[in-house]
This record gives structure tokens, sequence and C-alpha cells, in this order.
């Protein structure tokens, strides 16, 4: 598509020696976008801190687009921090309404999602705007209210109903509704005069499982342990005691198994504790956040099955890998 595009992408960009780093897969996502317009303008909040497992610097092998401009803005998700920044930070986003000729904006959050920000912005503007979301974030906010620490706790039960409001003033004011995943779909569809399932998977061609592979694993199905596999965060959000659950209902049922979860989170001990109390310490295997995009691709394709526990609406990219696997 010809012309300009300016997007908010709330996945922050770490900042570290004067060097910015940038989630891997969010860096798929960007060059997706570059690939369709002439030129895209990105907004993504900073932070200046330690850098995070699965972000980079961009190279050669992971590069960002040659026709992407990237903007800046503060992260102020603190009520605070976020009406300090706010005049500042609108002014520039109007400004790069007036430079752009289509517009999208991410939405999620409360205090600090820009994203509601330039939606107000461009609608005062009378310009028309898409709006994009991924999950139900106020509801993912109040699935929380009862997790973690008094502080997470009580700014749930405060936050998730004035969240909910933002996110369908936002979308009534939307001239499309781009909503990922058919829960994301169903519950902002009602409130939006032009909503759209889209897929965003931040797939390369080079992800999907080759031929030979997969005629191998048919072919060998039926013998040898049923091998289980997860990707994604231990967060509770992604019901990771609920998938040792099912291993240990398994163990009972005299089902051979092994089983392996991809990824890092605050549940990541509890598992372990778990497992090795049900004695299942040697056939449950918790790497950890895994760098290397060709090993999470190879457990994926060698396992028979992807076990899937998440228990809040959102648009689980992790099934799409598992099936293209």
């Amino acid at each position: 598509m010809n012309g300009s595009l300016l997007i908010y992408a709330p996945v922050p960009v770490f900042r570290s020696d004067g060097d910015l780093f940038f989630e891997n897969q969010a860096m798929v996502g960007l060059r997706r976008w570059a690939d369709n317009f002439d030129h895209i303008s990105v907004m993504m909040p900073v932070r200046d801190e330690a850098t995070p497992e699965g972000w980079s610097k961009p190279d050669e092998s992971n590069p960002l687009p040659e026709n992407m401009s990237l903007e800046l803005l503060p992260t102020a998700y603190r009520p605070d921090h976020f009406l300090r920044s706010y005049s500042a930070t609108r002014r520039r986003i109007e400004d790069l309404i007036d430079r752009n000729d289509y517009l999208s904006f991410s939405i999620g959050g409360l205090f600090g999602d820009w994203g509601a920000v330039g939606g107000f912005a461009a609608k005062a503007k009378n310009r028309p705007f898409a709006v994009w979301a991924d999950r139900v974030e106020s509801e993912v906010t109040r699935r929380n209210r009862n997790e973690g620490t008094f502080k997470r706790r009580l700014q749930a039960r405060l936050y998730h109903k004035p969240m909910l409001m933002l996110e369908r003033a936002v979308i009534r004011r939307a001239d499309l509704g781009l909503f990922h995943g058919r829960e994301t779909y169903e519950a902002y569809a009602p409130y939006s005069g032009n909503p759209h399932i889209v897929p965003d998977i931040l797939l390369e061609k080079s992800d999907h499982i080759p031929a030979d592979m997969l005629a191998s694993n048919v072919q060998n199905c039926a013998s040898g342990p049923l091998k289980i596999v997860f990707a994604g965060r231990a967060d509770p959000m992604k019901g990771p005691l609920d998938w040792v659950a099912v291993l240990e209902k398994l163990d009972t049922m005299g089902v051979d198994f092994t089983a392996t979860w991809l990824g890092n989170g605050e549940r990541c001990d509890d598992m372990q504790r778990r497992s090795t109390q049900a004695e299942l310490a040697d056939r449950v295997e918790l790497p950890g956040f895994v760098t290397d995009r060709q090993y999470v691709l190879k457990v994926l394709r060698d396992a028979h099955s992807h076990m899937f526990c998440h228990k809040t609406p959102e648009s689980p990219r992790n099934l799409i890998e598992a099936l293209i696997s």
C-alpha cells in the first residue's frame, strides 16, 4: 500500500549504554508492517534498565526495516509519571498524526496507554484511525485481582473497571477495529462500528515444519513416550500449575510421557517444586527462557502434543506455532 503509517506498539524498547534493544518477535512484526507501506512511523515506550531475555539489538540477521522511523515515548504506567509526561507526549503524537496518512493504535492498560491517547487525539483532529488489540487487558487485570502481592491485588481491583471503560471509549471512536483472536474479537466487536479478526502470528515461512519431518513424525508417533510441550511464560494467566496437574493425572493413569515447558515466569519455581513432589522431575523439563529460536522450533516439531492451559481471553500465538510445527 502506498503512503505512510503511524502505529503505536506497546512492546517496550530497552535502552542500555546508548544501544536500543527490541523484542525479537516485535521486529518480525515491524518488518511485516513495513512490507506494506512506503514508510512507517513506530511509537514505542522506552525503558532505561537491564535488557530482559528475548530482546536483542538489531543486526544484519534480524534488522529493523529501512523505511521505518522510531519514536520513543516515555514509559509512564504510574499515575504521577503519566500526568507529568502527558502534555508533551500528546503534542508529539499529534505532530506524528499530522505527518502520516494512516493511523493504527494498540490499546491496553490505563495510565501510560499512549495508544488510547493517540486515538483520542486522532478523533479530535477528525482523522480516521484503527484500534488494535490482541487480548482483553481489562479482563486479564480483573482475573489477577486475587493473585500476587497485596499491592498487585489492590491495583487490579482499582484499575480493571476504568480500563474497561477506556477500552470501550477508544474502540467506539475508532473507524476500524482490528482484533486478534476470537475471544478478543467477541469482547470488543460490540463496541466497534467496523470490527475484524486479524491474525498476527509473527512467523516466517521458514518456521513451517518441513514435509519430510512431518511425514516421519506421523510414521513414528505410535512408538515411545507421549511427548508434551508448551511454549510461553510461566505466569498465572497461562495456567502452569494446571499444566502440571494434568501431568500428575496422566502419571496416575499409567501414561508414559515426557513434558517440556519452554519459558520463564513467576510460577517456574512452583512448577519445579510440584513436579518434584509428584516424583515427576525426571519426566518434566523446565529449561526456562530459550533464546535459540531454532531450538524452540525443534522442540515443538519433536512433540506429539502442545498442551494449552491459558485462563484469560487473549490471542495465543503459541497455538499457531504448534500447528505449523
